[in-house]
């Protein structure tokens, strides 16, 4: 479906061809693959399914710049793949309360670190660090809350990478976890101290994979996430990795809660970084449905994070891409230019991989 050998000549959009994509990511130092998305001929012979005919998608306007700048992308617990049109609508949602906090929040916080936004000397749209904005992006997941009472979700935190539980489905609860991980002005690395009732976890997973499902925004979505869940899935395991869809407790695999860390600041610094860099080396993903992201015009859309700090976003992707995805993204570090709208922390000065420390 996306041959790099068919895209060599061909136009992304408005005038921009993937050469002159290429020499974009170039100038900001974003590791790349040049290589095919589709693995398998065309028509496939491999038994990948395809989506139905009538399944439409933008391929005329530029996909690439598509993803704005955002601080922080949290994911709630749900365990549901479909949600209202808005989910800050939702009434006594924890989505909704976190949208109160935002609405009356310090509007003159800047995130922490922002200060190294001008030191860049180059800007690509739709390439970005999390400094860049101090924007929080709201979505509800298709996992459960890991809590043994059903009123407290579970909350993905990225591109901190970290996973906060026991959070009230309240307003108070929204408070209490803006003010411990999600404020622009808290530092991208865990903070380590009392948090009250919350508790913190590195994400347990090499990689977190979020899928549109949203129906009731685009039914494209839907049908993407289904198909696309069982190529991520098989892909993934033919390579040797273990697929989760629901969250395994961290206490099995991580220890104790980052506010339990006792040491000092450079010691839990320290321990912090060593979870991070073995759990990227376990081949453990973690297969998630989300809410409408935005462009889903371009579905089936893909979210992929990873402990290194990076944020993946691709569109106009279909079965016969999983295997290129996997292979490049996943267990070589490299975007697929092709299917790029845009990165969170993908600019990698002096790496060779998104996979580099």
């Amino acid at each position: 479906m996306f041959s790099l050998r068919h895209f060599k000549n061909s136009i992304f959009g408005a005038g921009l061809t993937l050469e002159a994509l290429q020499t974009q990511l170039d100038s900001v130092s974003v590791p790349y693959a040049d290589v095919d998305c589709r693995t398998c001929p065309n028509p496939c012979d491999e038994g990948h399914e395809s989506y139905p005919n009538k399944f439409s998608v933008d391929m005329e306007s530029t996909m690439f710049g598509s993803v704005k700048p955002y601080h922080r992308q949290i994911v709630i617990s749900t365990g549901k793949m479909d949600w209202d049109r808005e989910i800050t609508s939702t009434k006594n949602s924890l989505a909704a309360h976190v949208q109160h906090v935002i609405h009356n929040a310090p509007m003159s916080v800047s995130p922490a670190g922002a200060e190294i936004k001008s030191k860049r000397v180059n800007h690509v749209s739709g390439v970005f660090n999390s400094s860049d904005s101090s924007k929080l992006s709201i979505l509800n997941g298709s996992h459960h809350t890991i809590s043994d009472n059903p009123e407290y979700e579970t909350v993905l935190v990225f591109p901190d990478y970290i996973m906060v539980t026991e959070v009230p489905r309240s307003l108070d609860g929204a408070k209490a976890l803006w003010d411990a991980a999600l404020a622009p002005s808290v530092s991208i690395l865990p903070p380590v101290h009392e948090k009250g009732n919350l508790s913190s976890w590195i994400i347990p997973y090499s990689c977190v994979i979020l899928l549109c499902s949203h129906k009731r925004r685009d039914n494209r979505c839907h049908i993407a996430a289904a198909q696309l869940g069982q190529a991520f899935t098989h892909s993934l395991e033919d390579h040797g990795w273990t697929v989760d869809t629901e969250i395994e407790h961290p206490l099995h695999t991580m220890g104790l809660p980052l506010e339990k860390l006792q040491g000092t600041e450079a010691e839990n610094e320290e321990c912090t970084t060593r979870q991070f860099q073995e759990i990227a080396s376990e081949k453990r993903a973690l297969i998630l449905r989300n809410s409408h992201t935005g462009g889903h015009r371009y579905a089936g859309n893909c979210i992929i994070y990873t402990p290194q700090g990076s944020g993946v976003w691709y569109g106009r992707v279909s079965t016969h891409e999983v295997e290129s995805i996997v292979s490049q993204t996943l267990e070589e570090g490299l975007v697929l230019p092709p299917l790029l709208r845009g990165g969170m922390n993908i600019s990698r000065p002096g790496c060779m991989s998104l996979n580099d420390w």
